[in-house]
């Protein structure tokens, strides 16, 4: 039986430190705490909605974001009481309705948006709450960042009607991943300018945040008083680990078969690999469709990054770099290409046996959702 191992322990400490890097005993001049935003989009990225979520709030986070209305509704059907923002924009007067009436905050990233929630508001009692989200260069949700009319007017129309209340406003950085990158600085300034102009016109709005997960970690100096954390709080961050976050994550499965083949056979597909020696093999249930050795496909295309992508690939073939799982606590080298549920390890001189159990280092967002999680 395979099962997501997620040990409560390291996630535990991978919340404590980002809260610590958040200060979020420490109010600001208004006298507001930081807000930290758990993003729990991609079914907890792969730790499971529910349970990550319940862990999220268990541990001081008091605010979680999702991607999709689906979400929202499963987290509102599991008794989640604490604030749920939608992080996408729409403009769909059937799913806004839903939203509010399910009592999610909403985004409102354009002028469609917010003349469909002015809508909707005046024909109802429920109050609704809204964050604004800005384009400063992402291309996606969000009012572009130099329409400054178009934004003014919005937020002033939202504000007009009794039952709206504005809490929040935020962008999002495309680039940031890399310290001292002269596009998140530009993005950076293009919010903060937009925001004292928003204060010039009598708008100030309490929750900024720009920060996703890379950000927060490499630009300390624009955490606003609020962040969206989600890979961080999994350690499984797209750059150098400098805080000290654990990677979350192991699948957990056991072997079903041992044998012995001679010197000089195939293993896998392609025959793209040949036993050295006379081979002892553990056979386990595991596959790419279950998550394992799949990546992202990489859909970069400035030539800086092709090349910093080639030269890790590089690196990686000039070390000899083996895939490896980990039985009774020693490692073990996976041999032959990965199959789509099965997996064969060289175990030759060891004594392990049918039935142990075998971890392997997995993203658990590429895990199969019907993989139980076991948090332990």
């Amino acid at each position: 039986m395979k099962s997501l191992v997620i040990s409560k322990d390291d996630l535990r400490h991978n919340i404590n430190i980002i809260k610590e890097l958040a200060k979020m005993d420490t109010p600001d001049d208004s006298g507001n705490k930081y807000k930290l935003i758990g993003v729990v989009k991609g079914n907890g990225y792969g730790l499971g909605l529910i349970e990550y979520s319940k862990f999220l709030i268990d541990n001081g986070i008091e605010t979680l974001a999702v991607a999709t209305l689906e979400e929202a509704q499963m987290l509102k059907k599991a008794d989640i009481k604490e604030d749920i923002l939608m992080l996408s924009s729409t403009s769909i007067e059937k799913e806004l309705k839903e939203l509010i009436e399910s009592e999610i905050i909403l985004t409102v990233g354009s002028k469609e948006s917010a003349e469909k929630v002015c809508k909707i508001a005046k024909k109802t009692d429920k109050k609704i709450r809204v964050h604004i989200k800005i384009d400063t260069g992402f291309g996606r949700y969000g009012f572009l960042y130099s329409d400054v009319k178009t934004i003014v007017e919005s937020i002033k129309e939202l504000l007009n009607i009794s039952n709206v209340s504005i809490e929040g406003i935020y962008s999002h950085f495309s680039l940031a991943y890399y310290k001292n990158d002269k596009w998140t600085i530009k993005q950076f300034e293009r919010f903060i300018n937009l925001i004292e102009t928003l204060k010039l016109n009598d708008i100030n709005i309490q929750t900024m945040h720009i920060c996703n997960s890379p950000a927060f970690i490499n630009y300390p100096t624009m955490h606003l008083n609020g962040a969206r954390i989600g890979s961080a709080f999994l350690g499984r961050v797209a750059l150098e680990n400098s805080v000290g976050l654990k990677k979350i994550g192991k699948l957990k499965t056991n072997i079903t078969e041992i044998k012995t083949v001679p010197k000089g056979y195939n293993i896998g597909y392609l025959n793209s690999y040949k036993t050295k020696r006379e081979t002892k093999l553990a056979i386990i249930q595991v596959g790419y469709m279950d998550g394992y050795n799949i990546s992202i496909k990489n859909d970069m295309f400035r030539f800086v990054d092709k090349l910093r992508d080639l030269s890790h690939s590089l690196k990686r073939f000039l070390k000899k770099e083996s895939f490896k799982v980990n039985i009774n606590n020693k490692n073990y080298n996976i041999i032959g290409k990965v199959g789509m549920y099965h997996i064969a390890i060289d175990i030759t001189g060891s004594d392990v046996k049918i039935n142990d159990l075998v971890y392997l280092d997995i993203n658990p967002l590429h895990v199969d959702s019907k993989i139980r999680r076991e948090y332990i």
